[in-house]
């Protein structure tokens, strides 16, 4: 249930599991500083007389352990080469069943260089284990490894946590499909106790209306109570793009089988994590999951537009009948209204009507808009943007601050860039109208910063970050002009 205040509307900063957020992003910030693959290449004069079709130019030939040390001593790390051990024939491994001659992969992590038995598969490709990964090449198998590395060096504590302790009600799964799980289980009720005699029927309408008593009193990541079980079907899947685990909310890193799916609802794991998924599958989810908890850039390319048709229909609604509202933003609709038009968005996309007719009250249009923002995951201003677009607000003079500030916000993707464009164009019209709505550009800043900013976790002094949005939208036109 989504949390609500005294007088009946929702929490601000407490829709979603006393969380503002539902998705984790510091293995998504891992993955992209991870090392990437450098090849150590032998001289194209130098020919190999065995050397295999399968390597390129990064084959050394035989070459002893250390002498493929000396050779990525001083070089970057992820330099990477493939040898053939000296002393040792082409011979085979005893436990794989394709009998593959194995050679040697080295790469420099840490400072230091490892070395693995490579194996080659004509149907399969490379690998380094039997049952590990399978790449079509050896810089992306070594990619692949240097990213394992370094997320288990630096994230640790993250990767030990994943599947332990973790609350499926307030997963992001559950989060996002709650009142879906509720009608499965209306349903799963009515079946069971509604095919007798007249008696049982009562005891039916008796249950579904405690049912909806009790969740009338839940708070926010309570466990709705529910009959409904069905197991997941887990495959082991090929992402492309970004990709969060329903369970967890960590970033599903990797470049290849970074972790399984359902065929059956779409449910989105670590392997790790899908071990501890009770029974709670809900078919054909990937036709109502919508568009809240959408990777942003995936969204805009999916429904070939600029700007998220979430943001417009909004943004359009509020510019027409409520820059003049006092507290917009800042006030918050009806949890169950809310909850509804989320609904109508996830299934009906763009064609769903938020219209006057259909939502009167626009502060629920106003809550739609932020709760859109809060549950990317990644945030509109991104890690790789942040740090730049803080450092430019804290120059000295405001000619140095919009300087650097156009400088910054190349950092940011194209779709990231658009949105976020818009939104302060949107903002900047809202605050023209502070006399009457009472939300000046602080605060706007103030009620926006932890939904559009994606500034480091455990932080609770926002200071800077509402100043940098207060800054964009009092500066729009020569920002972004």
């Amino acid at each position: 249930m989504i949390s609500q205040q005294s007088d009946g509307t929702p929490s601000d900063t407490d829709y979603f599991g006393n969380s503002l957020k539902i998705w984790k992003c510091e293995l998504y910030k891992l993955q992209e500083e991870a090392p990437r693959p450098i090849p150590v290449l032998r001289s194209e004069s130098k020919e190999i007389a065995d050397a295999p079709d399968f390597y390129g130019l990064d084959y050394h030939g035989v070459l002893g352990h250390r002498e493929a040390d000396a050779l990525l001593h001083d070089k970057p790390e992820g330099s990477y080469l493939v040898r053939k051990s000296p002393n040792r024939k082409n011979r085979t491994d005893e436990n794989s069943d394709n009998q593959n001659s194995f050679y040697t992969l080295c790469f420099k992590f840490d400072s230091k260089v490892h070395h693995f038995k490579l194996y080659y598969n004509p149907f399969l490709g490379h690998y380094v284990v039997e049952d590990s990964k399978k790449f079509e090449d050896i810089k992306s198998l070594v990619a692949d490894g240097l990213l394992n590395h370094y997320i288990r060096k630096h994230g640790g504590p993250i990767l030990d946590a994943m599947g332990k302790n973790v609350n499926y009600e307030q997963s992001p799964y559950m989060t996002l499909n709650r009142r879906k799980m509720r009608a499965l289980s209306s349903e799963v009720y009515s079946k069971r106790y509604s095919n007798g005699n007249e008696e049982a029927k009562r005891a039916t309408i008796n249950l579904l209306n405690e049912e909806k008593k009790v969740e009338s009193e839940l708070k926010a990541g309570d466990i709705v109570p529910t009959e409904y079980k069905k197991q997941h079907n887990f495959k082991v899947n090929n992402f492309k793009g970004l990709n969060w685990c329903d369970s967890c909310g960590n970033f599903l890193w990797g470049f290849i089988a970074q972790g399984v799916r359902c065929d059956d609802c779409g449910f989105i794991a670590h392997e790790k994590c899908s071990k501890t998924v009770p029974p709670k599958c809900m078919p054909d989810l990937k036709n109502i999951r919508g568009v809240f908890g959408i990777d942003l850039t995936t969204l805009v390319i999916a429904y070939k537009q600029d700007i998220p048709f979430v943001v417009e229909k909004c943004v359009k609604e509020i510019e027409e009948r409520g820059l003049k509202q006092e507290g917009i933003y800042r006030v918050s609709g009806f949890a169950d209204e809310i909850e509804q038009v989320k609904e109508t968005l996830d299934k009906e996309g763009n064609a769903a009507d938020i219209s006057e007719k259909s939502v009167s009250n626009i502060n629920v249009v106003a809550s739609i808009l932020k709760m859109y923002l809060r549950l990317l995951p990644i945030p509109l201003i991104t890690y790789q943007a942040y740090p730049a677009l803080i450092d430019a607000s804290n120059k000295a003079t405001p000619a140095e601050q919009i300087d650097f500030t156009k400088k910054a916000l190349p950092l940011l993707p194209s779709s990231h860039f658009k949105c976020l464009k818009y939104m302060i164009e949107h903002l900047q019209k809202v605050a023209e109208y502070q006399e009457v709505n009472k939300m000046s550009e602080h605060n706007l800043g103030t009620v926006f910063a932890p939904t559009l900013i994606a500034f480091p976790s455990g932080m609770t002094d926002l200071s800077q970050e509402i100043f940098l949005l207060s800054f964009l939208i009092r500066n729009c036109k020569s920002i972004f002009d």
